[in-house]
């Protein structure tokens, strides 16, 4: 059965189901992340505060928090169900993707390589509140050849795969870089 959702007002740059598969997430090169469910099209919701194109999106293994990466200079943190902004992280360029670790407590996001600043992979606990509050990841890896365009956390969290807008892929762990 075709459902055409009708959400945005640009190109559509990532969709995300959750591991359910019952809540859909879409994001775009606007400042909207919608929330939809995907049986019926229903939108259920948006989650707002970014100000220029959201690049990427990602839901925890329970649902309960939804992760956004935007040209804004931001990656945030929301309840995925009351919409509510729960922790904001500014960067020095725009976050290209992101994503949750397999028991959801830790994030990675990429940064492009941009306006003289270097591309980099920052991981955060979110069991630390303090790396958040102080802007401070456990482990900031930097990558100077290429910027990265597509991440993915591997089994059981140890480490991400990256693709590069070079063509390369690289493996980093999430212990030691």
């Amino acid at each position: 059965k075709l459902i055409l959702l009708q959400g945005h007002e640009r190109s559509i740059t990532q969709i995300k189901y959750n591991r359910e598969g019952d809540l859909l997430f879409t994001v775009a090169k606007d400042p909207i992340v919608n929330v939809w469910y995907s049986v019926n099209g229903e939108r259920l919701g948006t989650y707002n505060g970014h100000t220029g194109a959201v690049w990427c999106v990602d839901a925890d293994w329970d649902t309960r928090h939804v992760l956004t990466g935007s040209a804004d200079n931001s990656c945030r943190l929301w309840d995925c169900e009351t919409g509510k902004q729960l922790a904001l992280v500014k960067t020095s360029s725009a976050v290209r993707t992101c994503g949750f670790d397999f028991g959801g407590n830790i994030i990675m996001f990429s940064t492009d390589k941009q306006m003289g600043y270097q591309c980099f992979v920052s991981f955060f606990d979110l069991r630390d509140s303090s790396q958040i509050e102080k802007n401070e990841p456990y482990m900031k890896i930097p990558c100077s050849d290429s910027k990265i365009t597509s991440a993915v956390w591997g089994p059981l969290g140890e480490f991400i795969i990256a693709g590069h807008e070079s063509g390369e892929l690289n493996q980093f762990s999430a212990k030691v870089g």
